[in-house]
């Protein structure tokens, strides 16, 4: 059949060389090879771009004005294409408001749920407020004996002041005859008013009768309480109150709630959100530790850094500061850790009176006031929310840190959404909990008839939802997570569980190693939900380097042989099992088993010393106690959302930055952190991007970019023209093309068709003006040293040991591919990862460094994996060490010392299962790490 394959010729997108390839349909297709071959090139920039753009080519030319533009990719034809959905890892959203429940969705159907079923209780009785129609209440007064005795009433007024002479003359006008005033019966003729010092109650005596069978003067009567009590009205009889209410409103203290709506339980809408946070849960607050970093140090010695440079000058601001601490007797002269508490509270909160005070300006002019004096806590807090300028707005930044609103406590909702109970739960408390506790809620929730059928669908689909969730090896993520914090992986499981739950079919998803950040005991989960996908007729093409998610798959395609110029083809596609028996796939050799990655012989032993974390609870860790031994390579691992992160990144990491002058990084919760004194530098590499502009490169972050403009400043040519090695930057004026400001193309926008971007007419795409590009060395223009591979410039710069030695580290963490002029952006997050590596290699070694790496292996195929280890056994042998959090199996069986977190995520984790060496490790049998190592230690993979 024509239709079961995508057909593609002549792809020539990035480095990819012209290649013709058929890939079945239907099918779950693996792309796999070397880091920089071309997987992305084809998988993403071309069949997924070729499927978006004839998407929205169908529309009308309205419609795509408010679309992207989308460009056509570099491939003669692509046939059997389907509308294609992309899953990368580049879609978390850094929005404050977007959580896990708001992005799985989940949340808009939590709040469908409370809206419809939910009951109001009174925050302060702790009782439900239920809205009776008239009806209702006379079926609850009927259910009395006949021949009751009822008084109907109206509760006009409770516990207030004052004579209400007005109220009782209007009363008499009405024709009402009887009050009850603080439970005595009183007849209204006989009253004039009351003590006005006094708080009264008052009840409207609106009917008496004897409880028949005559239900219309019942309602009657009830009705008329209602109007005059503005929604209350009051059944006595036998010494005993029925309390009836037509409003949301706590029948004692008058707590109303309104009209139950999904809007109220959202904290992005003005009616549910919490009015002091607008709904993030979080407010700017002065941190003391920023305010006051030495408390040595008294005020005038600069010990409040705010006034530090304004100190005993004419500066109103510090005669007022210094008005307020003369009036209350404290001592500026005194160092701020002797101050008491009341005295810290008014130098921060300002004056609890009114102050009189006196100031004189510089120009002479006296004034007088009598009026608070601010502190400088609230001071820099509302100058921060009221000033225009933005330098002043960072500069009051520096002193604030976020922290939980102290209305609603972080919950970002305002008291009645938070009042509104389901099964004993309020909405916050159910975000709370996490994907697998809400399953286990879900099945205990106990609802009356009518609830059930009215949440039947809405709780099918939370269901449905929440097992998706699970799936994909989420269960421990919570629903209120922000979604800012998850990793790329998490992030595109949980989209990937969107799609599943959205049921399409004859979709060609395209996803970007969805298997990162996720432990091989949850990796059958994740393909499970993968093949489910597949087995609902979608095509499914997946960027992969995990072993099992390879062997899994219907179809396999390695794309090689190298990396950059030396990739780009085809070199073997079929079955798991053709790739493998191919003697020209790399892949296939390390699945096959026919090449592997070494186990080390012996492991490092260190350098005796440690450091130690002690009583570390920051997020789900339970009191952790661990020792990292130095000097050798440390790996930290775990089931996903265990706690390594919070560990290592948040506990151990910002703790030593703290200690080493970063006051601004605030450290995770522990107790103490011993040996800090054995580390005089950290080094976080993580895969954030070298560079936000497309000007960002290889050459410029590692710096090796300012060596060789020193080098063409040396030029004969430059020295005669007086060039010094700014005119060789391409971001400021003077050697650039002004044309296209050093970018070298031309963006032209063509409004309905994708903008076209063009060589610049003037420098021709080359950067710079002519006069820069005459100078050359050993005959090439500083253009052609940006367009060299790392590996071309290394042979060009042999005789320049600085260069070279810059560029050979380059090499080493597996880039020698990358051209020194690539830009940051199209760098993927390995890569970034790798350059940063490399730019840090470049520094002597110290043996107090620490390395902390964040699951360096993303995007690195087996082969660049046994790079990446060279590197950090490297940087060991220097005696320095390397912390890295990993789940791949290759690096773990190379560690010197592995710490095991978990048993499980969420909840359930922060526990130290086991630390020792993998040997060690893999002895442990209650270690899901242990489980795996011990297989590969013996063979068994």
């Amino acid at each position: 059949m024509e239709n079961d394959k995508i057909v593609i010729k002549g792809a020539r997108e990035n480095n990819l060389k012209n290649i013709d390839i058929e890939i079945p349909r239907n099918q779950f297709v693996i792309m796999t090879g070397v880091s920089g071959s071309g997987k992305t090139s084809l998988a993403f920039d071309t069949i997924y771009a070729e499927g978006q753009r004839r998407y929205m080519e169908s529309l009308s030319a309205y419609a795509r004005q408010f679309l992207g533009n989308s460009e056509k990719p570099d491939v003669d034809s692509i046939e059997g294409l389907s509308p294609a959905i992309s899953i990368d890892q580049k879609t978390t959203s850094n929005n404050p408001r977007s959580t896990v429940g708001t992005v799985t969705e989940i949340y808009d159907y939590l709040r469908l749920l409370y809206a419809r079923i939910g009951v109001p209780y009174c925050p302060t009785h702790n009782e439900p407020i239920e809205s009776q129609t008239i009806k209702q209440m006379v079926d609850r007064v009927m259910e009395l004996e006949d021949k009751t005795r009822l008084m109907i009433l109206a509760p006009i007024l409770k516990d207030k002041k004052g004579t209400h002479k007005d109220l009782l003359d209007k009363l008499k006008k009405e024709g009402y005859v009887r009050i009850r005033h603080n439970g005595d019966m009183v007849l209204l003729e006989e009253t004039e008013g009351f003590d006005k010092n006094k708080k009264h109650t008052i009840d409207v005596v609106v009917d008496r009768i004897v409880k028949g069978s005559d239900r219309a003067r019942i309602a009657d009567s009830l009705e008329a309480a209602l109007k005059l009590g503005k929604g209350m009205a009051l059944v006595a009889y036998n010494d005993e109150e029925i309390l009836f209410s037509q409003n949301y409103s706590c029948k004692y203290c008058g707590f109303s709630v309104p009209t139950l709506e999904p809007r109220l339980f959202s904290f992005n809408a003005p009616l549910g959100a919490c009015p002091s946070c607008k709904g993030l849960g979080i407010t700017q607050k002065v941190n003391l530790d920023f305010l006051i970093p030495d408390r040595k140090k008294s005020i005038r010695q600069g010990g409040i850094v705010y006034y530090k440079n304004i100190i005993a000058k004419e500066n109103l601001e510090w005669l007022k500061f210094k008005a307020l601490c003369d009036h209350y007797k404290i001592d500026i002269d005194k160092p701020i850790e002797k101050l008491t508490k009341k005295e810290m509270d008014i130098i921060c909160f300002g004056s609890t009176e009114p102050i009189d005070y006196q100031l004189e300006s510089k120009s002479g002019t006296s004034f007088r006031k009598v009026e608070f004096i601010e502190g400088v806590c609230t001071l820099i807090e509302r100058r921060f929310m009221e000033t225009t300028s933005q330098m002043s707005r960072e500069w009051y930044a520096t002193f604030l840190s976020e922290a939980p609103c102290p209305v609603c406590g972080g919950k970002r909702l305002n008291e009645q959404a938070l009042s509104v109970r389901v099964c004993g739960l309020n909405i916050f408390e159910w975000t709370q909990m996490s994907v697998k506790q809400s399953l286990v809620f879900l099945g205990q929730m106990q609802l009356n008839k009518q609830q059930q059928e009215i949440a039947r669908l809405i709780l099918k689909e939370i269901r449905e939802r929440l097992q998706f969730l699970s799936d994909v090896g989420l269960d421990y993520l919570t629903l209120d997570r922000l979604a800012g914090t998850l990793s790329g992986g998490e992030a595109q499981r949980i989209r990937l569980a969107t799609q599943i739950g959205s049921h399409l079919s004859g979709v060609l998803y395209v996803l970007d190693e969805p298997s990162i950040g996720l432990h091989q005991r949850d990796n059958d989960r994740l393909i499970a939900s993968l093949k489910a996908m597949r087995d609902l007729g979608n095509s499914l093409i997946v960027v992969e380097h995990d072993e099992d998610t390879m062997r899994a798959s219907d179809y396999l395609i390695d794309i090689g042989p190298g990396a950059g110029i030396h990739g780009g083809e085809v070199v073997a596609a079929g079955t798991p099992a053709e790739v493998m028996e191919n003697p020209d796939s790399i892949t296939g050799a390390y699945l096959s088993g026919r090449k592997q990655i070494a186990i080390p012989e012996t492991r490092k032993k260190g350098n005796g010393l440690c450091l130690e974390v002690i009583g570390a609870c920051e997020n789900n860790l339970k009191d952790v106690t661990v020792k990292f031994p130095l000097g050798k390579l440390i790996v930290v691992t775990g089931v996903s959302g265990s706690g390594k992160s919070s560990l290592v990144n948040e506990v151990l990491s910002k703790g030593i930055q703290h200690s080493l002058g970063r006051m601004k990084v605030l450290p995770g919760k522990c107790k103490k952190i011993k040996g800090l004194q054995h580390i005089d530098k950290i080094i976080d590499i993580s895969q954030d991007p070298i560079g936000r502009t497309p000007r960002s490169n290889p050459a410029t972050y590692t710096g090796v970019f300012d060596d060789i403009r020193d080098l063409f400043a040396q030029t004969a040519e430059a020295k005669i023209r007086g060039f010094d090695k700014g005119r060789f930057s391409f971001n400021v004026k003077g050697g650039r093309c002004e044309a296209c400001q050093g970018d070298g193309i031309l963006r032209i926008s063509m409004h309905f068709l994708p903008d076209v971007y063009v060589p610049c007419d003037q420098c021709e795409g080359r950067r710079y003006n002519e006069e820069t590009l005459a100078c050359t060395y050993k005959g090439k223009s500083i253009y052609d040293v940006l367009e060299m591979s790392v590996e071309e410039a290394i042979d060009f710069f042999h005789n320049v040991h600085k260069i070279r030695h810059r560029l050979q580290t380059l090499k080493d963490v597996g880039l020698g591919y990358v051209k020194l002029g690539q830009s940051a952006t199209t760098l993927s997050g390995g890569e970034a990862q790798r350059v940063k590596l490399a730019s840090e290699l470049q520094r002597k070694a110290t043996g107090k460094t620490l390395f902390v790496l964040d699951e360096p292996t993303t995007g690195l195929h087996t082969s660049d994996v046994a790079k990446l280890l060279e590197v950090l056994q490297r940087i060991v042998d220097n005696g320095d060490t390397v912390l890295v959090i990993e789940h791949n199996l290759d690096i773990i069986k190379c560690a010197d010392w592995i710490i095991d977190i978990g048993p499980e995520g969420g909840d359930e984790g922060g526990q130290i299962m086991v630390s020792g060496t993998p040997e060690q490790v893999a002895a442990c049998e209650h270690s899901y790490t242990g489980i795996y190592l011990k297989r590969v230690l013996e063979g068994k993979r």
